[in-house]
């Protein structure tokens, strides 16, 4: 039997498997995780605060770091790759990761003295719930101080197409925060998630070293390389987008925190489903695709860039149409595995909502990888926030009528809009893009 032109390639699907099978293991994981935390905590109040407790460090963390790393140093690093300059390749992980580690560490540090001022304004706990809020904000900012170095090294690690040890630090992670549920709870009291959860970060960090100093990498400390300008120059519209979705989760659970106890852990565990299929799919071809696309860019060989684009849309189809439609039906197993059963009929109908967005997320993961390999984030960075003001301005306008409904009604919306905006603008940037090479070749009579 032939297969389709799509499954074809490779190179794509076998990095994309190998990350998918990861990603599983880390949703299992997560879904364990949070039955550990229902079931430990069930009045659910405390998985409240957890939850909640990590939006303003991600907040900060995606966009003073990840903004940087996630469009700009896969294709920075892949031009070395693909010229298998590991000595720059070295250089420049080395000084991004030096000057991210500076200014997320010194905003961090200001932000654990102020912190106690500004929950308030977060959320609406009150009492030894927003007391608790301070406590596990405050160590989160640790957590995502580790995550500089952890993702600075699984940036480098997708370049080189080295995915197992990449895939597999999240489960860890998750691990981490399970153990501290079940195994320290008794002694430390409702800290003891946390306390995993900075477990589970150290692991995530030291074992991603050992892959990056086993594959020749030499890391040194350092604060500069001459990319850096370029660096900042790719990362402050997805600096913009970033600072978008991160205030869109952040609202969410503004909102959900006033409405019945328990919904912010509904909202966050009907995203977490959908988010498994996402992640097995959209994220996990989408990383596999990333460092294939940027070196096709860097080669200016855009018939094999689009090669990868269409191939890649035509699996994700392939899969998460059938993901979603098996997610709806299997809501009553779901709510289930995270001791959500007494709540059934608003976690189903939250399923149903959140599992119309999943393939346009997944999509939206390869489309907006595309745009990065090209270096443009510009036009990522609008449409992000076009996705996060519709996703927030419907959730805060809707959620008096519809509680918590509100939410994933919003986030589907966002999605969407933004999947057509990428899809339609990506034809035109791309022959802006040829256009530029054939004018260079032409003036230096190269072709």
């Amino acid at each position: 039997m032939k297969l389709p032109n799509f499954l074809k390639q490779r190179r794509l699907i076998g990095g994309a498997l190998v990350l998918a099978c990861m990603q599983a293991g880390a949703s299992v994981m997560g879904l364990l995780r949070d039955r550990a935390l229902t079931k430990t905590f069930p009045g659910l109040d405390t998985v409240d605060v957890y939850i909640s407790s990590f939006r303003i460090s991600d907040l900060l963390f995606q966009v003073t770091v990840m903004a940087g790393f996630s469009v700009a140093l896969v294709p920075l690093l892949a031009q070395y790759a693909a010229k298998n300059n590991q000595k720059e390749m070295s250089h420049l992980l080395s000084g991004v990761m030096g000057i991210a580690s500076v200014i997320f560490g010194a905003i961090a540090l200001g932000l654990f003295f102020i912190f106690p001022s500004i929950a308030p304004m977060l959320v609406q706990f009150e009492g030894e719930s927003l007391t608790l809020f301070i406590q596990f904000g405050r160590m989160t900012l640790l957590s995502n101080f580790l995550f500089v170095f952890g993702n600075a090294f699984g940036q480098y690690l997708i370049t080189i197409q080295r995915y197992w040890i990449y895939g597999i630090t999240p489960i860890l992670y998750t691990a981490g925060t399970i153990f501290g549920t079940l195994v320290l709870t008794e002694q430390y009291g409702q800290l003891a998630p946390m306390l995993g959860t900075l477990l589970g970060a150290f692991l995530y960090v030291m074992l991603r070293l050992g892959a990056v100093l086993a594959s020749g990498c030499q890391i040194k400390a350092s604060l500069w390389h001459p990319d850096l300008p370029q660096f900042f120059r790719l990362m402050f519209p997805r600096m913009v987008a970033l600072g978008a979705l991160q205030l869109q989760l952040l609202l969410f659970d503004t909102v959900a925190s006033g409405l019945e106890v328990g919904s912010v852990t509904i909202n966050a565990y009907a995203r977490n489903f959908q988010a498994v299929a996402v992640g097995i799919a959209g994220i996990a071809l989408a990383q596999s695709a990333f460092s294939l696309l940027s070196q096709a860019a860097a080669k200016k060989e855009y018939d094999r860039f689009w090669i990868y684009l269409r191939k890649g849309i035509g699996i994700l189809l392939l899969v998460t149409i059938p993901g979603a439609t098996a997610l709806v039906f299997l809501s009553p197993v779901a709510a289930w595995l995270v001791h959500l059963s007494e709540r059934l009929t608003i976690f189903h109908i939250c399923i149903v909502l959140y599992a119309i967005s999943i393939p346009f997320e997944s999509i939206n993961h390869l489309l907006l990888r595309a745009y990065y390999a090209t270096k443009e984030t510009v036009t990522p960075a609008v449409f992000s926030v076009v996705n996060g003001g519709i996703a927030i301005a419907i959730s805060w306008a809707l959620a008096p009528l519809i509680g918590v409904y509100a939410l994933a009604l919003g986030f589907t919306a966002g999605q969407i809009m933004q999947m057509l905006g990428l899809s339609i603008l990506l034809p035109h940037h791309i022959r802006n893009k040829q256009e530029e090479k054939s004018w260079w070749r032409k003036f230096f009579k190269f072709g």
